[in-house]
């Protein structure tokens, strides 16, 4: 275990109001900073590790109590750092946590750094930095999926699928400076024709787990999906139905909605940040002028955008207008108000947009919606089912991390595959091995460390 000299503090639990709020402690100093600031409620009552406790919070200065309070002391290296931990649970206030934590501090803490409870376990042992990452991405999961994806990921199922690629690359690198050992003139014979293809069966394994990250990013990043169209054709009708509540101001007026509005809901397991956006038309108001410029700017940077056509009036310009400019995007498109009489046919629609299949649906009544969200998954999904992984690459630090294995490993295959310089095939190996500990850690550089942590919460 890596010991540190200091003793770190901070709020562990999210401003604001509740019945509970944290102060958590780590470090040597942490069972001194208990004996100095809590009372137990039961006299000459011993701290024993993975125990609560009740009793009060005093300032030694003042000897007032600050709080009724619940302490747990545990022991390293059994705890979440794998240093002494202090957990202070007092009521949920922020005057109560922060007076707390301004005594800890005097008693012998220094407030902590962003992440630097989780880098002290990583630092410590206690997981390695692939699990240090997926602490974070449980915390901002958005979805039942993209936590399950998380949850695999703190619970070492990458580490777990890496590990025996990195003991084979071991062995292929062991037998191969072996051979550097012999003579020039018995390297022609050398290394074993296997060898070229045992690397060849690395690089499929890795090129399996890299084939699942268009999946493991939509479910843990998300889908940005803008709702365009010209005025009144229902977006913020649409917009409202898909949120399932009245979010956007629906009236026959055109442009109402001058500004775009966004929400974020689950579809098929991905957080779908839905964006209304201003009716598509010529104006000659400065106000609405630029929230269309929005309507292009916004479009230009979704996923997927949803161009809406109101089915109930025959096609105008403004309608081929946002096809057009949306052609090299990934598009749906719905036909709104099939309620009403149809003055638009799917082969209009057709030589408009060649190849995308209309959906008709009724924003007011919700038929089709259903249709419209299946849709939205399965056009947004990449199925990993033929990859032969079973984990989900989800983090742009591993895939890149493996790509650079998967080329370092390429190069060394080419080598070994002509029969010569072993020594340069030795050192794409070693290479290899250093950008495939680099998702562990192993191998990672302290300015990377720094950024990863600096993205958590202060009290994680």
């Amino acid at each position: 275990m890596l010991a540190h000299d200091d003793t770190i503090a901070a709020i562990a639990t999210p401003p604001g109001v509740g019945g509970i709020g944290i102060v958590r402690v780590s470090g040597p100093g942490a069972e001194e900073i208990c004996r100095i600031l809590f009372k137990s409620a039961a006299s000459g009552e011993s701290l024993t590790s993975h125990h609560l406790y009740h009793g009060d919070i005093i300032s030694p200065e003042t000897g007032g109590t600050i709080d009724e309070v619940l302490i747990a002391l545990m022991k390293g290296p059994h705890s979440y750092t794998g240093e002494d931990v202090l957990e202070i649970h007092c009521h949920g206030g922020r005057l109560i946590l922060q007076t707390v934590l301004n005594e800890v501090i005097k008693a012998g803490g220094r407030p902590a750094q962003p992440g630097e409870f989780t880098k002290r376990a990583y630092l410590n042992g206690r997981m390695d930095l692939s699990q240090a990452e997926a602490v974070m991405d449980m915390i901002t999961a958005r979805t039942d999926r993209g936590r399950a994806l998380a949850l695999a990921g703190l619970k070492g199922r990458l580490s777990e699928a890496l590990r025996p690629i990195r003991s084979d690359l071991i062995d292929i690198l062991s037998s191969l400076e072996s051979t550097i050992d012999f003579n020039e003139e018995d390297i022609s014979d050398l290394p074993a024709p296997t060898t070229p293809n045992n690397i060849e069966n690395i690089i499929t394994r890795i090129t399996g787990i890299l084939a699942t990250y268009q999946e493991g990013k939509l479910f843990r990043d998300g889908l940005n999906v803008v709702i365009t169209g010209r005025p009144n054709v229902g977006k913020s009708s649409l917009l409202n139905r898909l949120l399932g509540e009245r979010r956007a101001i629906v009236t026959p007026i055109p442009g109402t909605t001058r500004d775009f509005i966004e929400e974020t809901i689950s579809i098929g397991g991905i957080p779908v940040t839905l964006t209304d956006t201003a009716g598509v038309r010529k104006s000659s108001e400065a106000i609405e002028q630029e929230g269309i410029a929005f309507v292009w700017e916004k479009a230009l940077a979704a996923d997927m955008v949803i161009i809406l056509i109101d089915g109930s009036v025959p096609l105008t310009e403004e309608d081929a207008e946002v096809i057009d400019r949306n052609r090299e995007k990934q598009v749906l498109l719905a036909v709104n108000k099939s309620d009403l009489p149809r003055k638009v046919t799917n082969v209009q629609l057709g030589e408009l947009m060649p190849g995308v299949e209309p959906l008709w649906i009724s924003a007011k009544y919700g038929d089709g919606i259903a249709e419209l969200k299946k849709q939205i998954a399965a056009t947004a999904a990449v199925s990993s089912d033929d990859t032969g992984s079973d984990v989900i690459l989800a983090n742009l630090r591993h895939k890149t991390a493996l790509e650079k294995t998967a080329a370092s490993l390429a190069a060394a295959h080419a080598i070994l595959s002509r029969g010569n310089f072993p020594e340069l095939a030795a050192f794409d190996l070693k290479e290899a091995l250093d950008h495939l500990g680099d998702i562990a850690g192993e191998t990672t550089a302290e300015d990377v460390l720094d950024r990863i942590f600096s993205t958590f919460c202060v009290g994680k």
